[in-house]
């Protein structure tokens, strides 16, 4: 991640969280999207708890560097855009964003970001969500609109990691489609194993039958390995059948 996109990195922020596995799982999500920087106001258990190590499954650099703060006024002291993640208004009138919504305008705005996210069983108080300059919704069954800390952080990290140009994990590179020519071996070789089967009878049927085998044969679009593997499939199934 270039040093551009690490000042855009906006900071997490968990007010009085109350499980250490949550805080852990919280930073796996963070480490997930590229996002290091954890802030903790008033963590019920204190800090640091021995629980979160193990949930993070790895996301040690997070926990390690992870800040405490006795009020959530000074854990965003430099932050000039504050998101309290809400599903309630709770009284306070404020512009409400999404979170792809909220990671444009992070990526966009001069100065530090904070996601400030509440705890487990309540959420933000009200005092929480005045310090904010926004209040940040997921879009949500209304039925059933409960998220867990980790879920919540994983939905803001992914959106503001859109536009952070993260390197794709690792896939084995595709081979390229098959030349025509190599198709046309393919199809032939169905055709002639067919033939002696009368699998085209009757005759008025035929190039019907023949042209419908076509479009399945190229419709998933072979490459050369593929279109080799299928003909030795059919090489063994035309050769007479060896005595046990």
């Amino acid at each position: 991640m270039s040093a551009s996109t690490e000042v855009k990195a906006p900071v997490i922020v968990l007010v009085r969280p109350q499980l250490g596995e949550n805080i852990g799982k919280a930073a796996r999500a963070m480490l997930n999207f590229g996002l290091t920087e954890l802030r903790l106001v008033s963590p019920r258990d204190g800090w640091p708890n021995p629980s979160a190590g193990p949930a993070a499954a790895g996301a040690d650099e997070v926990l390690e560097q992870a800040e405490v703060f006795e009020t959530l006024a000074e854990a965003v002291s430099d932050c000039a855009n504050v998101y309290a993640t809400t599903v309630r208004k709770r009284g306070v009138t404020k512009p409400v964003v999404t979170p792809e919504e909220a990671a444009r305008e992070v990526h966009a705005a001069p100065g530090r970001s904070a996601y400030v996210f509440g705890p487990e069983r309540s959420g933000l108080e009200t005092e929480d969500v005045a310090l904010a300059r926004a209040i940040l919704t997921v879009p949500i069954n209304p039925a059933f609109a409960s998220l867990n800390l980790a879920q919540a952080v994983i939905l803001c990290a992914y959106e503001w990691s859109k536009g952070a140009a993260l390197v794709q994990p690792t896939v084995e590179d595709l081979l390229p489609p098959a030349p025509q020519e190599e198709l046309e071996g393919l199809i032939g070789h169905f055709e002639a194993l067919l033939a002696p089967t009368k699998y085209f009878f009757p005759e008025s049927r035929a190039a019907a039958t023949r042209l419908t085998l076509r479009n399945m044969l190229t419709k998933p679009g072979w490459n050369s390995l593929e279109v080799r593997t299928m003909r030795g499939v059919l090489s063994a199934l035309g050769r007479p059948a060896r005595p046990e």
